[in-house]
């Protein structure tokens, strides 16, 4: 095993694998990074379809540190973002440190909290610390429902270009961004474009008065305000979600992430889109519904989300909790040292004006763990910090925590001081997770 316990490993080169590494440099924290990929931008890369756009905007998507060009439009499209995210890495030099085709198979802490890596190809690696960017948008999750499809079966992430609908009777289902985004290129080019609903959401346009949607909102704002200010502008500017077939949402707004799309509506208006129901059965080709409709299709593609999961490290070290990672300060598993995690929630706009603070503080969050005797993580338990209970994240509260936090990391060093003489802090800190083959 090729010692290199003098540094860290970022496991992904996507967009918070980047920010991440950009901070551990300007930090001068010891760092290697590995990327299965070919080059930098992870789910741009690998994982969206030739069309995409963002949903979020030009100046709530990209790091404050190094501005989106400003020939941009509002909301750059795949193409676009790639040609960022490698602008950024040649930038900030962070190429030199990037092993690409390099996928970790496992990743496994020694009795001093050192990591023991390998690689898919057999290698093996010891690490000071490992901080996990692998993002979370590549585990798929399938709906089950009672019997068979016979035609084809897939989950949005295979969809690449709109040529694989052409000509076929396409079934999507879900109601996200991804779902409405292929529901509407389907009404472009397919027979035809159907829709499956369990639930009501709330369908937001990408603007509103010329102005992105997610720009409308100020950080001031209460959260109630911001409710009511989007439900007044909705009722003006769309109307009721019943008045083009769908259901009203269940829930208010922010409660669950909220759909960005302005081409929903308008191909439900002219008929190209139709909603459909809950799936009840399946049958051959054919999709029995809820409500006791059916329809023949050729394609069905499963809008459906995906599973937050880290195969590569022993189970149960990061617990998920239905979509959301227990994390400390949303890096730090429990009982757990030289370990981080980082991008596992899901903020309502785009990434990087949160990510590259929450960088920052992760480099403020290594160097204080190097000054301490106890794990970062056992002292943060023993003070009463609380685990998340959603993934979801408001912006603006999440930007003034951090900017708390940073005046605050001193305290955290006092309270370790006095720690290390409590027996069930100590205690904690011998933990360690079972070994697995």
């Amino acid at each position: 095993m090729e010692d290199r316990s003098d540094r860290f490993l970022i496991i992904g080169a996507g967009p918070t694998g980047l920010v991440v590494a950009r901070a551990l440099k300007q930090a001068g924290i010891p760092y290697e990074q590995v990327e299965a990929d070919e080059d930098v931008g992870g789910n741009w890369r690998h994982g969206v379809y030739t069309t995409a756009h963002i949903i979020s905007s030009r100046r709530t998507t990209s790091f404050p540190e190094y501005p989106m060009p400003a020939h941009y439009p509002d909301f750059p499209s795949r193409a676009q973002m790639l040609a960022y995210l490698g602008d950024y890495a040649r930038h900030f030099g962070l190429r030199e440190h990037i092993q690409f085709r390099r996928e970790v198979a496992a990743a496994t802490p020694l009795e001093d909290w050192s990591w023991q890596v390998r690689l898919a190809g057999g290698e093996e690696r010891r690490y000071k610390g490992v901080i996990v960017c692998n993002g979370h948008h590549w585990d798929r999750r399938f709906p089950t429902y009672p019997g068979t499809f016979t035609g084809e079966w897939w989950h949005s992430k295979d969809y690449r270009h709109p040529e694989q609908l052409a000509g076929k009777r396409v079934l999507v289902i879900g109601g996200g961004n991804s779902a409405c985004d292929i529901a509407s290129e389907a009404a472009r080019v397919s027979v035809c474009s159907h829709l499956s609903l369990r639930r009501g959401y709330w369908f937001l346009p990408k603007t509103m008065f010329g102005i992105p949607t997610v720009e409308i909102m100020r950080g001031w704002m209460p959260v109630p305000v911001q409710r009511l200010l989007l439900r007044v502008l909705l009722r003006i500017i769309v109307g009721k979600y019943t008045q083009y077939g769908l259901p009203e949402p269940d829930h208010r707004i922010f409660e669950r992430h909220p759909t960005v799309n302005s081409e929903l509506l308008h191909y439900l208006k002219h008929g190209r889109i139709q909603p459909r129901p809950d799936i009840a059965r399946l049958e051959g080709r054919r999709v029995h519904f809820v409500d006791g409709t059916a329809d023949e299709y050729d394609l069905v593609i499963c809008a459906t989300g995906f599973h937050l999961s880290f195969p590569f490290l022993p189970p149960g070290l990061v617990e998920v909790k239905g979509s959301t990672a227990q994390l400390y300060a949303g890096v730090i598993p429990p009982r757990t040292r030289n370990l981080y995690v980082f991008g596992t929630t899901q903020p309502r706009y785009g990434f990087g004006p949160l990510a590259s603070p929450a960088a920052d503080l992760l480099a403020q969050f290594v160097q204080l763990q190097d000054s301490m005797t106890l794990p970062l993580s056992v002292v943060l338990e023993m003070g009463g910090e609380k685990l998340p209970t959603t993934h979801l994240v408001d912006p603006h509260a999440a930007l003034r925590r951090m900017k708390l936090a940073r005046y605050l990391l001193p305290l955290l060093a006092r309270r370790e001081r006095r720690l290390r003489t409590s027996p069930q802090a100590r205690a904690i800190a011998l933990w360690r997770p079972a070994r697995t083959a």
